[in-house]
């Protein structure tokens, strides 16, 4: 039966000896992060990656995600536990700003935490990997009120994130895609067009998942240059947070792929959904 064990000994040889660094403990996490914390982290990274995640690995290959006739998707046995094992504990949040709930700590350290996970169980990662990609996107680029939305509750584990790149007719040449957001009366958009090869696109390990997707408005000049990034949440969020009416974005099927079984890589609908432009 395959085995994995996380390098521990050789991170914190890189991170003390090789990096040295405790030298940066003058930014802004670092200085948190000490030796024996950051030893105490990896470990419990360890523990979880080769004690829970990397016995799914060889489930999710068999098993695969399930697309049923509503358009929802199963994952394979033992990954929505194992999700809200690492949503409670926080590993989504390791590096997020502790404003939004999140720890704070370098993401030297959180990066060294996800290697672990890729390793033990890629498929099982990607669901953390892109809600901590689109999580980024949105401190970064979001506005006020979207970072107040959406980036706790993603942080926390309660949502996931993907990020809505490709089409069937463009995956290098974003330039060249073809979905559409015309603009509203409220000041959101009505998202229309498909998107394929979405990695987590949809399933069932958390209660929402915020889609990050590109598209080009209405009027907008041809080419990358007219092409804008929208937030689209599966379920629409109501002004006090709670969740509303079902969005107008939908799984239409499942890739199928060599290998990354368990993580629900999906073709993705967009019927006049309500997004708004990050």
């Amino acid at each position: 039966m395959p085995i994995y064990k996380a390098p521990v000994e050789d991170v914190n040889f890189l991170l003390n000896d090789v990096f040295q660094i405790d030298r940066y403990d003058n930014l802004p996490g670092f200085s948190d992060a000490s030796a024996d914390l950051r030893e105490a982290v990896l470990s419990e990274a360890a523990k979880l990656s080769e004690e829970v995640l990397q016995p799914l690995n060889r489930v999710g290959d068999i098993e695969g995600c399930i697309r049923h006739d509503d358009g929802s998707v199963t994952t394979p046995k033992g990954f929505k536990q194992a999700f809200k094992q690492v949503a409670e504990g926080g590993w989504l949040g390791l590096s997020a700003p502790t404003e939004y709930g999140g720890q704070g700590l370098p993401v030297t350290l959180s990066h060294a935490v996800t290697e672990f996970q890729c390793s033990a169980n890629m498929a099982f990662a990607m669901y953390g990997g892109l809600t901590m990609g689109a999580t980024a996107a949105l401190i970064v680029h979001g506005k006020p009120d979207q970072k107040k939305m959406f980036v706790p509750k993603m942080v926390a584990g309660e949502w996931t994130g993907t990020m809505n790149l490709t089409e069937p007719q463009c995956g290098t040449d974003l330039g060249l895609l073809r979905t559409k957001a015309v603009k509203q009366g409220d000041g959101s958009y009505k998202i229309t067009g498909t998107k394929i090869f979405i990695s987590s696109g949809e399933h069932d390990l958390s209660d929402n998942i915020i889609h990050l997707v590109l598209a080009r408005i209405e009027g907008a000049p041809a080419g990358i240059k007219g092409v804008s990034l929208f937030v689209v949440p599966k379920i629409l969020v109501n002004p006090d947070g709670s969740l509303g009416a079902r969005n107008g974005v939908s799984c239409g099927s499942i890739e199928h792929k060599m290998g990354i079984h368990g993580n629900s890589t999906c073709t993705m609908n967009y019927d006049g959904a309500t997004g708004w432009l990050i």
